[in-house]
């Protein structure tokens, strides 16, 4: 059984993680989440440097941790859909040196990864006014520079054939509803392998 990889991705507080913590109430046991690999690396301990090297550094770990959560999940058979908490493309929007130099890293190009998603979910992230949230302690960026980093975001995936867009709204429940009942759809689709 192929599975299909879903990114659910956008600039940061665009409620990635909320929406991903409520569909796995929807989830069957053929479906599973990712958990976010830079929350694994940062979380874990890894240092969040503001160095060029710092941040060659994490981007590499965060890059190769979730290519390595894909192969295991791709290559165990038993799930049909995975949720990727960000993609491996993701990590492009904070890659401090020449986008060339993020693909030969990865030892990759833009098509390559495209072709490893079914679909992009793009959140975006709210402005101060519509909800952004500073709790998050792994959170650094201002409103602002989330709203940035989302631009960024956007503009690496929005060539993917399957790109959806969801904006924020003033009631978060309404961004939730619409991210749910896209990913439902989605994962009712016929593979086209």
């Amino acid at each position: 059984m192929k599975t299909k990889l879903i990114v659910v991705t956008g600039g940061p507080g665009g409620g990635k993680t909320t929406i991903l913590e409520k569909f796995k109430l929807l989830l069957s046991d053929k479906s599973v989440i990712f958990p976010e690999a830079a929350s694994i690396i940062f979380g874990g301990g890894f240092w969040r440097l503001p160095s060029l090297s710092g941040k060659m550094a994490a981007q590499r770990a965060i890059f190769h941790v979730q290519r390595e959560m894909e192969n295991l999940v791709c290559s165990e058979n038993i799930w049909s859909m995975g949720l990727c908490d960000r993609g491996t493309l993701d990590g492009l929007a904070y890659w401090p040196e020449e986008e060339k130099t993020f693909f030969e890293m990865g030892h990759t190009s833009m098509a390559a990864e495209y072709d490893r998603y079914y679909a992009v979910i793009h959140l975006h992230s709210p402005t101060d006014l519509l909800g952004y949230n500073h709790s998050n302690p792994l959170r650094t960026e201002s409103a602002l520079e989330a709203s940035a980093i989302d631009e960024q975001i956007a503009g690496i995936w929005r060539y993917h054939p399957r790109f959806y867009a969801i904006k924020s709204d003033v009631d978060f429940s309404i961004k939730v509803q619409k991210a749910l009942d896209l990913i439902l759809k989605i994962q009712n689709e016929p593979s086209l392998d």
